[in-house]
């Protein structure tokens, strides 16, 4: 029985982006064919997880950074949405399932991270409910399809991590990010603005409501880009924004913190920004999506 390979089906396929493996597949060639490759090739990008009409275009952009002849290995660190999580956890499966072709997942390096105690493990059902993970799933098979069979899969469902357990696994992490075979994904909307979301912060001095919810996105996108966990930790604080990955984020900036003290040098640039729609007045509601990426010196 143990032998049984156990598979996570893609359920968001249908709904979320096409079960269909020829049409997700031309969907996705259009929207890479937009995007330029500037900062390739990325060690670490920040895309979104909504369904691909609202941001597949914008992932584009992270995901056009990649290079699939070095990359060998991808941890995707998404948030958890529907069952309460204070640590990370990791998936019950051998396999994640995509219209376009299997994901192995690596055990090697799932038995290193179990064997550290931090990590918790989701039932199949949790995985399959949760999308953070799964909506990065057809984008990396694309990305990076000329090497299908010779790279692996990291997923981390990240909980609602203090700043000391975003620091742990951070420090944890560092040493698969100083890896240049390495991938690892981070999986994040930005804001979620309106009475549904229960998040209506304005400034007025920025004019219409939907250029206050931009401003207020790229003042934290240009503290990312700093690399300060700390001073992203101070404006999640300040402003509340609903960046729905900020712990995965949170997560990525200690392991670039931890490396840069050994003199490795990073530069992080995003490179596009999206929201599902403009609000104009207090009906109204909209995410934003950013992508962008991490590069080693």
């Amino acid at each position: 029985m143990s032998n049984r390979v156990v598979c996570r089906e893609a359920s968001h396929a249908g709904s979320w982006y096409s079960a269909s493996g020829s049409q997700l597949n031309a969907q996705l060639e259009g929207w890479l064919s937009q995007a330029q490759s500037t900062i390739r090739p990325a060690r670490a990008i920040i895309a979104p997880h909504a369904g691909y009409t609202y941001c597949g275009a914008c992932a584009a952009h992270a995901y056009k950074q990649v290079d699939p002849s070095i990359t060998r290995r991808v941890f995707i660190l998404g948030p958890s949405h529907h069952v309460p999580l204070s640590r990370c956890a990791l998936s019950p499966a051998d396999v994640y399932r995509t219209p376009l072709y299997d994901l192995r997942i690596d055990q090697k390096v799932y038995a290193d991270l179990w064997k550290t105690g931090l990590f918790e493990r989701m039932s199949l059902q949790t995985d399959e409910d949760e999308h953070s993970i799964e909506m990065h799933l057809p984008y990396t098979a694309k990305a990076m399809e000329s090497h299908k069979d010779e790279f692996s899969i990291v997923p981390v469902l990240v909980g609602a991590l203090s700043e000391s357990k975003e620091q742990e696994y951070g420090k944890l992490l560092s040493k698969y990010l100083a890896d240049p075979s390495n991938l690892f994904i981070i999986s994040s909307d930005f804001c979620h603005w309106g009475q549904r979301f229960r998040y209506t912060y304005y400034d007025e001095s920025q004019g219409e409501i939907y250029r206050s919810i931009e401003h207020l996105d790229r003042m934290g996108m240009g503290i990312i880009e700093q690399l300060d966990p700390m001073s992203f930790t101070n404006y999640l604080k300040k402003y509340r924004n609903t960046i729905c990955g900020r712990h995965p984020i949170g997560v990525l900036l200690n392991a670039v913190a931890e490396l840069r003290k050994s003199g490795l040098e990073m530069n992080f640039s995003f490179l596009n920004y999206a929201q599902s729609s403009q609000c104009r007045n207090w009906q109204d509601s909209s995410v934003s999506y950013a992508a962008g990426a991490l590069i080693v010196h």
